[in-house]
């Protein structure tokens, strides 16, 4: 399935000057078949089911988080270098 993505521009301003990620870069790792790991974000999924994608970019490795909005769209709600814990889960995944 062929997914569209969108982003609120505000955020994404913020976000490049925050954690110098822009959201582009966050949708090349979404669009990628670079080896990845996806989970469910447990603890921000009160209001919508959120999402935590950690896998290499060019910069380094990025933690993406988003939400589905509809059954083809992506919005992206922030993006970063991936914490310590996260670059664990990464490393540790199994490989296929």
């Amino acid at each position: 399935m062929t997914y569209h993505y969108e982003w609120d521009e505000d955020k994404h301003v913020q976000n490049r000057r925050k954690h110098g990620v822009s959201f582009f870069e966050a949708r090349e790792l979404l669009e990628s078949d670079m080896e990845r790991v996806d989970f469910y974000d447990h603890h921000h999924s009160d209001h919508e089911d959120r999402f935590i994608t950690v896998g290499p970019v060019r910069r380094g490795l990025l933690a993406v988080i988003w939400t589905f909005r509809g059954e083809d769209r992506i919005r992206i709600i922030t993006a970063r270098f991936a914490r310590p814990n996260e670059e664990a889960r990464f490393y540790e995944r199994p490989r296929s």
